[in-house]
C-alpha cells in the first residue's frame, strides 16, 4: 500500500491503519529501535508506542513520507525509553557511545539532546547534512542518526575502519566549526 493512502487510513480513523503500516514499516522501524534499545522486547514496545504515537499525531500532521515521519517516533521514543532505563549510565551501547563522541566535540556543557531540539538547531543541520558529499552524508547519518557501529558502517560502505573513523572525525570538526559560525554551539 502506498504511503499517502496509509495517511489516509489514519485521517479516517481506520483501524486498518496500524496493521497496515506496520506490515510495510514494521521491520524498519524494529531495527531503528533495536540499535538505540539493543533489546528485542524493548524495541517491540517503542515499536508499538510508534504506532500509537502515528494514530495520535496524525490528524494534526500529514506526512508526505511516511518512513521518515515513522523513524523520527520511533528514534524519540527509544531514546526516551534508554535515558529511562539507563539514566545516564555510561556505556551502554552504539548510541551512547555515538552521542558521546558528539559531545566531546561540540564541547562540555553542551546538552546536545536539547540542542537538536531546538528547531533553529535543526533546520540548521539539514541545510549542513545537505551540504556534504553523498558518502561522507551517508556515513554521518549510519552513526550518529542511525546509531551503527564503526564495523556496520565499513561494512555497508566498503571503506576501511580508519576512513570511516578519519571521516566521522572530520565531519564532526566541520561541524563544530558551521554551528561555531552561526553561533550554535
Amino acid at each position: 500500500m502506498e504511503d499517502s493512502a496509509i495517511v489516509d487510513l489514519y485521517w479516517q480513523r481506520s483501524e486498518q491503519a496500524i496493521p497496515e503500516t506496520e506490515q510495510k514499516y514494521g521491520g524498519y522501524c524494529h531495527t531503528v529501535a533495536m540499535r538505540i534499545v539493543n533489546n528485542p522486547e524493548d524495541a517491540e514496545e517503542c515499536v508499538n508506542d510508534t504506532w500509537l504515537g502515528a494514530w495520535n499525531s496524525m490528524p494534526e500532521n500529514r506526512p508526505s513520507f511516511l518512513a521518515p515521519y515513522l523513524a523520527k517516533l520511533t528514534r524519540w521514543l527509544s531514546l526516551s525509553k534508554l535515558k529511562t532505563q539507563n539514566r545516564l549510565k555510561r556505556g551502554g551501547g552504539e548510541i551512547t557511545l555515538s552521542l558521546e563522541e558528539l559531545d566531546r566535540e561540540l564541547g562540555e556543557g553542551t546538552d546536545l539532546a536539547q540542542q537538536i531540539a531546538l528547531k533553529e538547531l535543526s533546520e540548521y543541520l539539514d541545510v549542513f547534512l545537505t551540504g556534504l558529499p553523498s558518502e561522507e552524508r551517508k556515513v554521518f547519518l549510519g552513526r550518529y542518526w542511525y546509531a551503527a557501529s564503526i564495523r556496520e558502517i565499513t561494512e555497508k560502505s566498503g571503506y576501511s575502519e580508519s576512513k570511516v573513523k578519519s571521516m566521522l572525525l572530520r565531519t564532526r570538526r566541520k561541524l563544530k566549526k558551521a554551528l561555531e559560525e552561526e553561533r550554535l554551539c
